[in-house]
């Protein structure tokens, strides 16, 4: 066994301390907020444009997507509100009046980044220094299931009959899964693939309504790709609530 030598240890200590230094030096600067973009808007209604930095932190120095996002929100008198959100790609805030009180609100986006393209939204509203979440839509009816002879029923409202979607264009595809028979003779009970909503994008309902929101939720077959369509729903902040205006099914073909 070779001997350690009182001064071998101790160069061993004060490199790996070196290392760990710069490292954890390395490590607090990839953990700093930066400004990913500055924004003027009165969201407080009190007359003043308050001064709004979305921030995050880079998954790492070659990466596009943010970890640990914030807006923080400064008054003209230095009060100061946070709003924390999840990481995502491409973050980006719109100030729109949703719920309808003559004051802006803060609706966050940001790309989640995964294969069924959703992306993560959040509403805020800031009135009387009062900071409050309204929770987005749901769309609580859209389901789909598949029928014999290579066809899905797609439900999108209790009050509109459903679609019906031929799918024998990927027969092959479902025989090998073993949902179908060669001829078309559904072999198990097979419930069609719902996302939740996927996007949202503001919506002008009239001059004197004002806004809302679309948003957009794709229906698909036995796995993601295998997209069959989209529910596009238009809805209007009333009285506390979302009220469903619209809703239409658009086949993928």
């Amino acid at each position: 066994m070779k001997k350690v030598t009182f001064s071998t240890l101790i160069a061993f200590l004060f490199i790996s301390f070196g290392t760990f230094s710069i490292y954890a030096l390395e490590k607090e600067q990839n953990s700093e907020l930066q400004v990913i973009k500055t924004y003027e808007e009165d969201v407080t209604g009190d007359g003043l444009k308050e001064v709004i930095e979305l921030k995050g932190v880079l998954f790492s120095p070659d990466s596009t997507y943010y970890r640990d996002i914030v807006a923080v929100i400064t008054s003209s008198e230095n009060q100061i509100w946070e709003i924390p959100y999840m990481g995502g790609y491409e973050p980006t805030l719109t100030f729109i009046d949703l719920n309808h009180d003559k004051v802006n609100d803060i609706f966050f986006q940001s790309a989640t980044g995964g294969s069924g393209g959703l992306y993560q939204y959040h509403l805020h509203t800031l009135i009387q220094n009062k900071l409050s979440e309204i929770p987005l839509p749901e769309q609580p009816f859209v389901k789909g299931k598949f029928l014999d002879d290579f066809k899905v029923e797609v439900t999108i409202s209790p009050d509109m009959e459903p679609s019906i979607v031929d799918v024998s264009n990927r027969a092959d595809d479902y025989v090998r899964l073993g949902i179908y028979s060669k001829d078309g003779k559904l072999l198990k009970e097979t419930s069609a693939m719902v996302d939740p909503i996927a996007f949202f994008e503001p919506k002008l309902i009239s001059k004197s309504k004002g806004y809302g929101l679309k948003s957009y939720q794709q229906v698909s077959g036995a796995y993601h790709a295998d997209q069959l369509g989209t529910v596009e729903s238009i809805w209007y902040f009333d009285r506390d609530k979302w009220i469903l205006l619209q809703t239409r099914w658009m086949p993928s073909n």
